[in-house]
């Protein structure tokens, strides 16, 4: 059997941890290794357990949710970190997924549906609430500066890259894809995010869907 996905829970709930820990637990997939009810808790504590997926409440007393998250991204670690939050605020969605967030999940979703998108982000597809979908193409019609891929003048390895985060690729999957190094294809996913005017792969990916022909 292929080795278990390692969660580390950080939130300053016990009673929630405790619940999450049940639901998590009953999946032969997951395995809990920590728990933190601190942000700061939850960055010690990772670096000694090296969990491979991380969920974060944002609001917490002290560091909260979101400068957590930053921080964690600032580590070595290599993990998938998922906000699991009662917020179903459009700022709140939109700061995690531009702190770099793999996944955004409400506390209140049924516990099936929470372990499989769970198991979906550790693949390195970027999770989202399906009532949240709205909430984020709303935020992206609004009127702004983005422009098409022909405005932008995309490359050809750029159109390829930008379909690959549509698909919900991860950066080591584009590159096998595409025959060319992690590196090579940040550099790209970093450029054609500045032509276009957007902030995360997310984005990116919604903004594709929504710029595909009709019919």
């Amino acid at each position: 059997m292929k080795e278990t996905i390692k969660v580390l829970l950080i939130d300053d709930h016990a009673l929630f941890r405790k619940g999450v820990r049940q639901i998590i637990s009953a999946d032969p997939h997951f395995e809990i290794v920590g728990e933190a009810a601190s942000g700061q808790e939850g960055l010690d504590l990772a670096q000694q357990i090296l969990p491979d997926m991380v969920l974060i409440d944002l609001n917490m007393k002290g560091m909260n949710g979101l400068e957590t998250l930053r921080r964690f991204k600032e580590t070595s670690l290599n993990a998938r970190y998922i906000v699991l939050t009662v917020s179903d605020a459009e700022d709140d969605l939109l700061e995690a997924l531009r702190a770099g967030a793999d996944g955004y999940l409400l506390k209140d979703m049924e516990p099936e549906d929470l372990c499989a998108n769970l198991l979906k982000a550790s693949t390195g597809v970027t999770v989202l609430q399906d009532s949240l979908t709205e909430i984020l193409k709303n935020a992206l019609l609004e009127p702004t500066t983005r422009k098409t891929t022909s405005d932008a003048a995309l490359t050809e390895r750029e159109h390829e890259i930008l379909e690959c985060l549509a698909n919900g690729m991860n950066n080591k999957t584009i590159a096998r894809h595409l025959g060319i190094s992690d590196t090579t294809v940040k550099v790209h996913i970093k450029n054609l995010l500045r032509k276009l005017n957007l902030t995360s792969r997310l984005e990116a990916a919604v903004w594709v869907h929504q710029h595909k022909p009709k019919g």
